[in-house]
């Protein structure tokens, strides 16, 4: 019987129960052989406690075994949520960029427009200054051409008027 496990101890002593003849007039009564089944019981006990230190063993080291597992999910959550974390303010980075860019784009494209207006406005404005200068020029010239033939023709009057008394004599 030492090389019995608890179990099969167990059964024996489950079908020699099963077995036994019942006392007259106690149907619930049996009679046992008493030296085989304390022996029974006593290497139940002998084994039961390796087999306690055994299960003992088997539910530490699953405890250790979920124990280990929880850990290792709880750092897997948390890398997970870190990256979570790491995503949303790499995101977050991501469109406060865009959002300056835009902003620099819109301020850049509204001083282009301030510039193109002003230069226009500067050219315009030099074009018609140098268009009044001509004019004034021109004026001026017609002026002085004008006042250039009245004397041209002042003077011709003048020579043709002292040149007929000449043809006279």
């Amino acid at each position: 019987m030492n090389d019995q496990h608890i179990e099969d101890i167990i059964s024996a002593l489950y079908d020699m129960i099963q077995d036994a003849r019942a006392l007259p007039l106690g149907a619930d009564k049996c009679i046992l052989e008493r030296d085989k089944v304390l022996d029974m019981l006593d290497e139940i006990i002998a084994q039961l406690p390796a087999e306690l230190k055994q299960s003992r063993t088997i539910v530490e080291s699953r405890n250790e075994l979920i124990g280990q597992a929880r850990r290792e999910a709880e750092g897997i959550v948390r890398q997970a949520q870190q990256k979570a974390k790491e995503l949303v303010a790499e995101e977050a980075i991501y469109q406060e960029a865009r959002r300056q860019c835009q902003e620099m784009f819109s301020k850049t494209q509204a001083r282009i427009a301030e510039l193109r207006k002003v230069s226009n406005e500067y050219m315009d404005d030099a074009l018609r200054r140098t268009e009044e200068a001509i004019n004034l020029s021109l004026t001026q010239v017609r002026d002085t051409r004008a006042k250039f033939r009245a004397l041209a023709e002042s003077q011709e009057n003048r020579t043709a008027e002292t040149a007929e008394p000449v043809d006279a004599e």
